[in-house]
């Protein structure tokens, strides 16, 4: 879901980093307010790490391959880190790998960052069940991680299919974004079932690193 160089128009790439910027300001606005806004900075690096690592372990699926996104899990764990978080993890993305690019890193940022604020709201909506119980803690941060891949598959499709250059074969392109977006649905069960059960494991052996 890495939208690569010179496939969007300049006007797009320049809302993208116009979006991600007020996006930044927010969630670093958001952090300075926390007394203990420093505390949660080394499990921020390490979840952002992860999400860095994960571009890199591919799973075959005629006729491509898919990744571990992993921003779900990141809404859940880091709450207003994880918008920041996003952001680096693609730019080395897009450093190392190739995944992506560095004009495209803004609509890039949105496309996976977006989801990852909105997997942490879908989190929080366990508060209103009385006593949060672990059933409830699994089932709600499953839905975070399915939301957090299925936003971020529909925000590309979208994308792709609505800018695709008019020197590139739309229909071809359409085509093989229809098939990446379809393909995306096991991958979002993936997803959900991942965060679902590292969610449930930091709850019972380290509380504290899930935000209240």
């Amino acid at each position: 879901m890495h939208i690569s160089d010179g496939l969007l128009p300049a006007k797009v790439c320049i809302t993208g980093y116009a979006i991600t910027g007020g996006l930044t300001w927010y969630s670093l606005r958001q952090i300075d307010r926390r007394s203990t806004s420093t505390e949660d900075i080394p499990k921020a690096s390490l979840l952002t790490a992860a999400f860095f690592a994960a571009s890199a372990i591919r799973f075959p699926l005629p006729p491509g391959s898919l990744h571990l996104v992993l921003n779900g899990a990141l809404g859940v764990v880091l709450d207003c880190y994880a918008f920041p978080a996003v952001l680096v993890g693609l730019f080395f993305q897009a450093l190392v790998f190739g995944h992506g690019g560095l004009t495209t890193l803004g609509i890039n940022a949105v496309i996976m960052g977006v989801p990852a604020l909105l997997a942490s709201f879908i989190f929080k909506l366990r508060r209103l069940i009385k006593g949060q119980s672990s059933r409830a803690t699994f089932v709600f941060s499953f839905l975070a991680g399915v939301s957090g891949v299925g936003l971020s598959a529909l925000l590309f499709f979208s994308l792709v299919i609505t800018m695709v250059p008019a020197e590139l074969d739309a229909s071809l392109e359409q085509t093989a974004a229809l098939v990446l977006l379809l393909s995306h649905g096991p991958l979002m069960l993936l997803e959900g079932l991942f965060t679902a059960m590292l969610v449930s494991f930091l709850a019972r052996m380290k509380p504290e690193v899930i935000p209240e």
